[in-house]
């Protein structure tokens, strides 16, 4: 059964993708409809309302999966795990290689999501993230120029326990850690200098 507050937060993160979806939806409809109409596309303007509206499409359906409710057998296959982080990635300094091969539970992949974000996290200049299957688990390495590693945050999912103070930008941290254990699951994480290592097992 699941702690209260990782229950209640994974309810309110489906909420909000769910209610943003059809908005931004909306708007790439009515772009799409702009260039039908013969309205010029190659304007500053245009490129970056397009570009919003792509970047916006993408980060929902990613975070709508992460920090999502995830009950029930839906299962998540590689082509649409492979997607949604490509479309993530897109236009920023990060890229992402999910490597496994069979299909998985849609709670088996928001760890492994949740996961690619704490890594994101640790490569502030960019990088690369990549997901392998680890047995019934995951390992998920991120590697990059540099490796910024919160000597506050990372003990976290390993040892769940009191939150230190955090910020909107790392609320990946705890919910990983609490939906973790929530399922049973243990947490290593190794840092070095040019790579950080989640396994979840």
């Amino acid at each position: 059964m699941q702690q209260p507050n990782a229950k209640l937060a994974t309810l309110v993160a489906s909420r909000l993708c769910h209610d943003m979806v059809s908005p931004v939806g909306a708007i790439a409809n009515g772009l799409e409809l702009l260039a039908l109409s013969g309205t010029a596309q190659d304007s500053p303007e245009m490129a970056l309302l397009n570009e919003s509206c792509r970047a916006a499409r993408a980060r929902i359906s990613l975070f709508r999966v992460a920090f999502g409710h995830a009950e029930g057998e839906q299962m998540i296959g590689p082509p649409e795990a492979g997607r949604l982080l490509r479309d993530y990635c897109q236009g920023g300094r990060l890229s992402c290689d999910w490597r496994r091969e069979s299909s998985a539970p849609r709670s088996e992949v928001q760890l492994a999501l949740l996961a690619v974000l704490c890594c994101e996290s640790a490569l502030p200049m960019g990088g690369k993230v990549e997901i392998e299957e680890l047995g019934a688990g995951w390992r998920i390495t991120g590697t990059g120029p540099r490796i910024a590693h919160d000597p506050a945050l990372w003990p976290l999912l390993a040892h769940p326990g009191k939150l230190p103070s955090l910020s909107g930008a790392q609320v990946h941290f705890p919910v990983l850690a609490a939906l973790s254990e929530d399922r049973g699951r243990s947490i290593a994480v190794t840092a070095g200098e040019a790579a950080v290592t989640i396994e979840i097992s």
